[in-house]
């Protein structure tokens, strides 16, 4: 059909928006809603992963699909009259490691679909108002810029006082009331907010019973992560950025993705004054540190003087240990090697795919393990951890032959077959991927 709107087109839609919102940064918005129309449902739909699991109704995105003008124009009908039901989410717990697991929630599909275009007219706004230090998700922003940000911190510094600080239950406690008013500071459409409220009041469906709280936002909805974005921009980095850093008496930056955040202080004192007013801080938006797990970790670069048992620590971000160490040319660095907490449930993962696929055909198993390999190098294959994904490959080569040596009784693997059969199916070997001094393609 000719005369739709691209992409492209509805991309402008959110520029304005974005420039509306820049050239109003006090005021709440009115109008959002009146961009949502039947284009902007056919690219949220575009822009919806259609091979997820299944909600509470069953119904696939190849079913949506089957009737797609009619589902959306139905949606967007619903959503504009106020007659918009949010059927609740259906709980699926996911491995967390060592025995636990994680709840998150599945939307219907036609869900996905609704939460997804009020997303992309709130993201233009609230990417207005987002500070840099901000990274989970977000537009072009990943957990390794995060990484980065950090490390150059770090170094430009010289290290300080990491407040490493640890949110309870954030997505299950995020308090319902407080975020509609955070809501409302910058948005008072009226078809926007009340579609919020109804996916924060619609449960979740566990064991045959629908579950309904006046906190928490589940995870796995296309409109969660922005609503914690939106939650924790006013907690946490708003306050940051006009209260604490005008205070303080040294230098210090923050850096945050979604609920997983690090102050770093170069003034001790600046540091113990935050790390006693920060749980304070978070209960007056009905929201707990953890009392164990947060910790102030001296993070100064090493000196002559130090103490073996009392230098510098370590501490953990998104899934990597970060210390110092010597560089080839003997200076003193701050590091990054994969989190042995990591390693270890990554290998237990990997052992348990290839007890479960041993029976498998050869070649089968070895294309689903390069690309394992390939997706952990992907994320852990960072400068100065090459040692962590050696280990790895080494591991994951040595448990895929201990499995197949076990296809049966006179199946065992020499050493020397099993190097055969690697030459015939090769594994990727480590990789650094991500390399801040490495020349951006052409």
């Amino acid at each position: 059909m000719t005369g739709r709107p691209t992409p492209d087109t509805i991309s402008t839609k959110q520029e304005r928006i974005a420039e509306l919102a820049r050239q109003m940064p006090d005021v709440a918005l009115r109008s959002l809603s009146r961009h949502i129309d039947l284009d902007w449902m056919r690219e949220a739909h575009r822009r919806t992963r259609k091979g997820g699991a299944t909600g509470v109704d069953g119904q696939s995105g190849r079913d949506f699909e089957e009737a797609l003008e009619e589902n959306l124009q139905r949606l967007l009908d619903e959503a504009k009259s106020g007659r918009y039901r949010a059927p609740p989410v259906r709980r699926v717990e996911i491995p967390k490691g060592r025995g636990e697991t994680r709840p998150i929630g599945v939307p219907t599909f036609a869900d996905k679909v609704l939460q997804r275009s009020v997303y992309m007219a709130l993201e233009p706004v609230y990417e207005q108002d987002f500070y840099d230090f901000s990274y989970g998700f977000r537009p072009g922003r990943s957990a390794h810029d995060a990484l980065e940000f950090l490390q150059k911190g770090l170094f430009r510094m010289g290290g300080g006082w990491v407040l490493d600080a640890d949110v309870s239950s954030f997505f299950d406690t995020l308090d319902h009331r407080v975020l509609r008013d955070l809501l409302r500071q910058r948005v008072v459409d009226g078809v926007v907010v009340r579609l919020v409220g109804k996916w924060l009041r619609a449960g979740v469906l566990d064991g045959g019973v629908v579950h309904r709280s006046a906190t928490g936002t589940p995870q796995g909805g296309v409109i969660s992560p922005l609503l914690a974005n939106i939650y924790l921009h006013s907690v946490l980095d708003r306050w940051w950025v006009e209260e604490v850093l005008p205070r303080l008496a040294g230098q210090a930056f923050a850096v945050r993705y979604a609920d997983d955040f690090l102050l770093v202080f170069s003034n001790r004192e600046d540091a113990l004054r935050v790390q006693g007013v920060l749980p304070q801080r978070f209960e007056r938006f009905g929201l707990t540190l953890h009392p164990e797990k947060t910790r102030l970790v001296r993070f100064e670069r090493p000196r002559g003087d130090d103490d073996p048992d009392q230098g510098p620590g370590t501490f953990e971000f998104l899934g990597f240990t970060h210390f110092w160490e010597r560089s080839r040319k003997g200076r003193w660095i701050p590091k990054r090697k994969t989190a042995t907490t990591r390693l270890s449930r990554a290998l237990r993962v990997m052992n348990s795919w290839c007890k479960r696929a041993r029976h498998w055909p050869v070649p089968d198993q070895a294309r689903l393990l390069r690309a394992k390999l390939r997706g952990h190098y992907n994320y852990y294959g960072i400068t100065g951890n090459w040692r962590s994904i050696t280990i790895f490959y080494r591991e994951t080569r040595r448990l895929w032959r201990r499995w197949l040596s076990r296809r049966s009784q006179r199946a065992y693997l020499t050493w020397k077959a099993f190097e055969g059969l690697l030459a015939r199916h090769p594994l990727p070997p480590p990789r650094v991927v991500h390399d801040p001094w490495r020349p951006a393609n052409p």
